[in-house]
C-alpha cells in the first residue's frame, strides 16, 4: 500500500478525527520530498506520512497539534538554503524553501470518497489545495475539472493523483518472494499467479493483495492490465512462459519483464512472434518488453535479482535511465 493509500485508509476511520493534514504545497530549490507529500496527525496522536527526510517532522507535528486544537489552518515556510541555519540549528543544508499547508480536519473530508472511487476505477483524479497568507479557509478539494476556483489573496496547488501502480508476478517460486516484498515496500499493489496451487498463497506472499492459481488461460483471464500495470514472468518453466508471454505482450502495460538468460528469451520471442496478431507491430512489442529482466546491478541470489527488477520498473515509471545521480545535470525532481 502506498503512502497516499495508507492516508486514505486512516481517513476512513472515525477515530482519526479531529485530525490535521499537512500538505507540501510549494518547493523552491532542493527538497527531499516533492509537492504533494502529506502527513496526517490523528486524534490519537499518531501520524502517517512524511514531508522531509525527518528534519522537519517534529516542528510540523507540533504545528499540526496546534491546528487540530484551534481548528484554524496555517501555512509554514521552511528555508533550508543555509548550511548552518540558525533558525533550526541543525544545519539541514537542503538548499531549498518549502511551504506546507496545515489544515484542520474535524471530520472525514468530502474529497476522500471521490478519490477512493477514482482509485477503484483505476482513474487519475486531481486534488486542489488552497494556501497562502490568507489561508483562513484553506482546504483540499477533489476537482471535477482541471481548473481550481480562485480565492482572492490565496494560491492554489493542484495535485494529480494516479491510481496505484499494480504489479502482476507470474511465478510464485522462492525467488518471487523478495520481488513481492520490495514492490510492496514501494507501495505497489501486487498479485501473484502460478499454476501450482501450493505456491501462490497468502502465507508465502503476505504482502500481496491477490493470489491466483489454475490453468495458464485462467491466470491470464484473472490478470487485468492497464497503463499503470506491470508484469514479470518468472515461472522457470518454458511451457508456462511461452503462453504467458504470448498472452501478455499485446496487452496495455507499463512494463513487461521476462526472467531468464538472453538466449532463452530470444527463443521465446521467436516463438511468440509467430503467434502474434499482425496488428501488433514488433516495434510496439519490443519497446515494452524487458528481456532479460532487470538492471545490470551485479550481485547474486533472489534478493539481488529482485532489486534489479524493481529498479528497472521504477526507471520505466519515472522515465529515467538508471544512471548515477552524480551524472545527472538536471534537478532530481521535475519542477
Amino acid at each position: 500500500m502506498n503512502e497516499f493509500s495508507t492516508l486514505l485508509e486512516h481517513l476512513g476511520d472515525p477515530g482519526t478525527f479531529p485530525a490535521a493534514l499537512a500538505t507540501l504545497v510549494e518547493v523552491s530549490g532542493s527538497s527531499y520530498r516533492r509537492a504533494g507529500a502529506r502527513l496526517l496527525l490523528t486524534a490519537r496522536g499518531t501520524s502517517f506520512g512524511t514531508l522531509s527526510g525527518g528534519c522537519l517532522e517534529a516542528d510540523v507535528l507540533a504545528r499540526c497539534a496546534r491546528v487540530r486544537e484551534a481548528s484554524t489552518p496555517e501555512v509554514a515556510t521552511y528555508d533550508t538554503r543555509e548550511e548552518n541555519d540558525l533558525v533550526w540549528g541543525v544545519g539541514l543544508g537542503c538548499h531549498g524553501v518549502v511551504r506546507i499547508l496545515i489544515e484542520p480536519l474535524p471530520s472525514c473530508p468530502t474529497w476522500v470518497a471521490p478519490v477512493r472511487a477514482a482509485a477503484r476505477a483505476r482513474q487519475e483524479i486531481r486534488l486542489g489545495v488552497t494556501f497562502g497568507p490568507a489561508a483562513r479557509r484553506a482546504r483540499s478539494t477533489a476537482l471535477a475539472t482541471p481548473e481550481f476556483p480562485s480565492v482572492s489573496g490565496e494560491d492554489c496547488f493542484i495535485d494529480a493523483i494516479p491510481p496505484p501502480f499494480r504489479l502482476l508476478v507470474f511465478g510464485a517460486g522462492d525467488d518471487a518472494r523478495p520481488l513481492v516484498r520490495f514492490g510492496a515496500a514501494l507501495g505497489w499493489e501486487i498479485s501473484v499467479f502460478d499454476p501450482r496451487p501450493a505456491l501462490p498463497t497468502r502465507e508465502r506472499f503476505p504482502e500481496a493483495v491477490a493470489w491466483h492459481t489454475g490453468s495458464i488461460d485462467s491466470l491470464l483471464g484473472a490478470a487485468t492490465t492497464d497503463e499503470r500495470t506491470g508484469a514479470v514472468i518468472m515461472t522457470h518453466h518454458y511451457v508456462h512462459d511461452l503462453p504467458l508471454l504470448a498472452g501478455l505482450r499485446p496487452r496495455p502495460l507499463a512494463y513487461l519483464g521476462l526472467l531468464g538468460p538472453r538466449a532463452r528469451g530470444d527463443r521465446l520471442l521467436r516463438e511468440v512472434a509467430a503467434l502474434a496478431p499482425p496488428s501488433v507491430t514488433p516495434a510496439v512489442r519490443d519497446d515494452l518488453l524487458h528481456a532479460p529482466v532487470g538492471l545490470d546491478l551485479g550481485g547474486d541470489g533472489p534478493a539481488a535479482v529482485a532489486l534489479s527488477i524493481v529498479s528497472e520498473i521504477q526507471c520505466r515509471l519515472s522515465g529515467r535511465d538508471g544512471r548515477p545521480l552524480r551524472e545527472r545535470s538536471q534537478p532530481i525532481h521535475p519542477r
